[in-house]
């Protein structure tokens, strides 16, 4: 009988290897799969490629997985938010390298990975230096620049409900980057606040079929990042 639930965050993520490429979900805290991540650093897992919209906040989730050293390349759409301060310091140290990528080429280049779409063309960046290096054409008279599609080893994504085949619903804005991360991941892991029973998910409100789900652990009281960041907490717990 086909069951995807894991017992914890620990045994979901136990087979993450060195210098795998990780899509992480989130948008600022919206989604932010923060047991997930705190079990990878609780793992160790090193010389990761994170792709995520932003590089976290204060000093948990994201942020304290980078702190930890165990990230070598982020590719991000803002490195730099307001609680952003593990990121800034590392890269102006030279410490972890960063492909900056516009929000919406980031979201189209992840959603291409899980489509089987190797590449696209599009306007944006032209005349940046974000250019430079990428095949530029013309089409109708403008230009376009060249992204490649990304994909990845594994994929940390937050979820409101799932049952055991791994169908999923979101809550709202926390459903962000994470079903074209669970299309483009070669396995995903999704932490879900429920677990419900088959049949209890109507078929017509699922955002991610089960198919693109390798994994579920439930969470029921998932951690509030900006919680935890106003009260200056840091992972490993200090």
């Amino acid at each position: 009988m086909l069951n995807k639930i894991y017992s914890s965050p620990a045994e979901a993520v136990a087979d993450i290897f060195d210098g795998a490429t990780i899509l992480i979900s989130g948008f600022g805290e919206a989604g932010s799969p923060i047991e997930l991540i705190h079990a990878l650093i609780d793992h160790g897992a090193k010389n990761l490629t994170i792709v995520s919209n932003n590089t976290g906040s204060g000093h948990v989730g994201l942020a304290a997985l980078i702190e930890n050293k165990q990230v070598k390349k982020v590719i991000c759409s803002f490195p730099k938010t307001a609680n952003s301060v593990v990121f800034p310091e590392l890269y102006k140290k030279g410490e972890i390298e960063l492909e900056l990528v516009p929000q919406g080429t980031l979201a189209e280049r992840i959603r291409c990975g899980g489509a089987g779409i190797p590449a696209f063309y599009t306007p944006t960046a032209v005349g940046t230096v974000l250019e430079e290096g990428k095949e530029k054409r013309i089409f109708n008279g403008k230009e376009y620049l060249l992204e490649h599609a990304i994909k990845g080893d594994f994929a940390l994504v937050k979820c409101l409900k799932a049952d055991r085949y791994g169908n999923l619903v979101y809550n709202k804005t926390a459903r962000n980057f994470g079903p074209i991360m669970c299309m483009a991941a070669k396995t995903t892991i999704v932490q879900a606040k429920q677990v419900v029973q088959l049949g209890e998910i109507d078929p017509e409100i699922v955002v991610t079929p089960g198919i693109f789900v390798q994994r579920v652990v439930e969470v029921p009281n998932p951690m509030e990042e900006s919680i935890l960041v106003a009260e200056n907490r840091r992972y490993p717990w200090n």
